[in-house]
């Protein structure tokens, strides 16, 4: 195994200490990974050859020649890299311990690929990177959502002391950059200017012809991209009513906390709109504190499950974690991207679990502080025994003020749930590993007299491989049932 610990008691005990390939941490009381987690490490789906993923990587990877991709940065960073460098305040949501692995109060298992983007951008080895990664987060269980997926950020700058090198506007520079980006024939919808003071501003230091500019390199790159992921996905999608409906797609201002202006881009597939990924001009601050002030640039940020379960129609995302030959069978860099072609879909099993919270609690706050002190982010290489020196989050769209000013302040931190819908969903995956498909809330009430709070769950037991006989659920249930109890208090109904 990669790591060396133990599942955590039923008291929600952890070890005091936690070695993940031969890099030795402790814990505290933010320690909130458990092994099932960690095992996921060693992993590396996007690695993997002829897995889903590492194909979708491939083919993103090539429509930016030139570009360095860092593909094996380990996954374990301070929350200085992960949260600080980006200019999150301290009371995110991004921060908490029901949205984030800890290990210890500054470390924490990435939540994004954009945790190295500071320390990529310091490095300063190429005017263009790639990073594809596993990423964490505590999510709900459905199928797609899980604890482990992965992510591709991409991003370009300039040297604004080039332009005077060779006697030319830095926007001058970058739109003959543009014209050697391929050209392409699909519809573009981007009605928007370019920025708005009030919706999409420009910040500040930037001029608006540099903006323009990187605006259309950035644009007109990531259109190339999705042109040859969604031609991919058409020649396999042969049952399409409308294979041959010409490709369209649409620009949509956006805000992220590392970027501004920033956009989505949205393809028509299917009959609707799909949100594809998140992209902007990269906030000044950032590269300031990676000591490339002289830098201008943008960035994108885009889910390689969501993208190869687009290419591949797969239809749960625990699949890629399948070791069956039935599933990695349909798979190679050297075929044509094809449909998946289902095993037999095995019987799901419902059933409910109902509790009453403790009479303190609340499914929205609570008790002790959730967020840790804002740390620096680190600059030094890693070493064996400390954690090593580390995209763009539409769900943290609430962190950094405006991208042009300083990264700010921490803020204080605010109280803990109580009770947190993830946690059912931790216990869940701590019993049930990946048998269960979805799990979700059915009812919720408070008693009139009491003022007490009851939930209830059902969860869908269904394996991907194999039908499941009723005493493995009821076994799976009971224990799952045993384990709220244990950890989260609750009184079962």
């Amino acid at each position: 195994m990669g790591f060396t610990s133990s599942l955590f008691l039923s008291s929600g005990a952890f070890p005091k200490d936690v070695t993940i390939e031969g890099r030795s941490y402790q814990t505290d009381e933010w320690m909130n990974t458990p092994s099932t987690i960690l095992s996921a490490i060693p992993r590396r789906l996007h690695l993997q050859p002829d897995h889903p993923l590492t194909i979708t990587r491939k083919l993103i990877e090539s429509r930016f020649p030139g570009y360095k991709t860092h593909n094996d940065l380990f996954p374990i960073v301070t929350t200085g890299q992960n949260f600080d460098s980006l200019g999150f305040p301290l009371d995110h949501i991004g921060r908490s311990r029901t949205d984030t692995y800890y290990l210890n109060k500054e470390t924490v298992l990435r939540t994004h690929t954009s945790a190295h983007q500071a320390d990529t951008f310091r490095n300063n080895e190429s005017e263009g990177y790639l990073i594809s990664a596993d990423v964490y987060r505590r999510d709900a269980i459905d199928r797609s959502h899980y604890p482990v997926f992965h992510q591709m950020e991409g991003a370009r700058t300039w040297d604004r002391q080039r332009g005077e090198s060779e006697g030319k506007s830095l926007a001058q520079i970058i739109w003959e950059d543009v014209e050697k980006i391929p050209k392409h024939d699909i519809a573009v919808e981007d009605p928007n200017p370019t920025f708005h003071a009030e919706r999409n501003p420009l910040q500040a230091g930037h001029s608006p012809e540099e903006v323009e500019a990187m605006a259309a390199h950035l644009k007109r790159s990531l259109e190339d991209m999705v042109v040859t992921i969604f031609n991919a996905a058409r020649t396999a999608a042969t049952e399409m009513e409308s294979p041959d409906e010409p490709l369209k797609v649409r620009w949509v201002e956006a805000y992220f906390p590392f970027t501004s202006p920033s956009w989505e881009l949205e393809v028509f597939w299917q009959g609707d709109w799909l949100e594809v990924l998140g992209c902007g001009i990269v906030s000044q601050p950032i590269l300031n504190n990676a000591s490339v002030p002289n830098r201008i640039g943008w960035a994108f940020g885009i889910g390689l499950e969501r993208i190869a379960m687009l290419l591949y129609s797969i239809p749960d995302i625990r699949l890629f974690w399948s070791k069956d030959e039935r599933f990695l069978s349909q798979f190679s860099e050297q075929k044509a991207i094809s449909r998946f072609v289902p095993f037999s879909k095995y019987p799901a099993c419902f059933k409910d679990v109902s509790f009453w919270l403790r009479s303190s609690s609340s499914a929205a706050g609570g008790a002790a502080a959730t967020h840790p002190p804002a740390t620096a982010a680190s600059t030094s290489s890693p070493t064996p025994g400390s954690p090593q020196t580390q995209s763009s989050s539409p769900d943290a769209a609430a962190a950094a003020g405006t991208p042009g000013t300083p990264i700010p302040p921490a803020a204080p931190a605010p109280p803990t749930p109580s009770f947190h819908e993830n946690d059912v969903m931790e216990i869940a995956r701590e019993v049930c590993g990946d048998l269960v498909e979805d799990i979700r809330l059915t009812d919720e009430f408070v008693h009139p007299k009491t003022g007490r709070r009851s939930m209830c769950y059902r969860v869908n037991y269904r394996s991907l491989e194999r039908t499941l006989t009723n005493e493995e659920t009821n076994e799976l249930h009971e224990r799952l049932r045993t384990l709220l109890v244990a950890r989260l208090g609750v009184e079962l109904r």
